[in-house]
């Protein structure tokens, strides 16, 4: 899944798209731009800082410090686990209760421990996806209208699920501000 971005000048909404795309797009601004530029990811709500000096090739290029796959890998003991069916080892704690109950169930601990993570994933997933959707919204939300009226009350809806109050609250920021808080707040959690 391709992450998405979002850039404002100062409350105005300047482009949504991939990284490269809306960097790009911040660089082909041809007018003088008077205010500052703010880039969030639309996933987590939180700004990401970019160097949009040099060429549009050289602004791509510095691009690759920013994707997760450029993340610095966690090193891991080698010789565990199986890196080409992607599966890392990593250490759990847990008491010896847990272990003695995860070692007796078929296909032992690793087995276990998987479909436990699968069944809570199927389980559980529509609500992370709502939590995550809030948490960008309230990080996106800090960072565009903590000084705006209304905060903390649109904070208080926003965490109890309440979209009427949380809409009427906002209802006086800036258009391009509320409607971008509003598409990350309560975007379809099935994609």
């Amino acid at each position: 899944m391709t992450e998405i971005f979002t850039a404002f000048e100062g409350e105005r909404w300047l482009a949504t798209g991939r990284l490269a795309d809306v960097a790009l797009a911040i660089k082909r601004v041809t007018r003088p731009l008077h205010q500052p530029i703010a880039i969030f990811s639309d996933s987590t709500g939180r700004a990401v800082d970019l160097d949009l000096r040099g060429s549009e090739a050289d602004v791509v290029a510095r691009l690759a410090d920013h994707s997760p796959a450029s993340a610095p890998a966690e090193a891991a003991p080698r010789g565990r686990g199986r890196p080409r069916l992607g599966v890392v080892a990593r250490e759990v704690t847990l008491l010896p209760r847990h272990w003695e109950w995860l070692n007796a169930q078929r296909g032992g601990a690793s087995v276990a421990l998987r479909k436990l993570v699968d069944e809570a994933r199927r389980a559980n997933g529509d609500k992370d996806r709502l939590r995550a959707a809030r948490d960008a919204a309230y990080h996106f939300m800090s960072a565009m209208g903590g000084n705006l009226a209304n905060f903390e009350e649109a904070s208080r809806a926003l965490f109890a699920d309440d979209r009427r109050r949380f809409v009427s609250q906002i209802a006086t920021w800036p258009q391009d501000i509320r409607d971008h808080l509003v598409k990350l707040a309560y975007a379809d959690p099935s994609g």
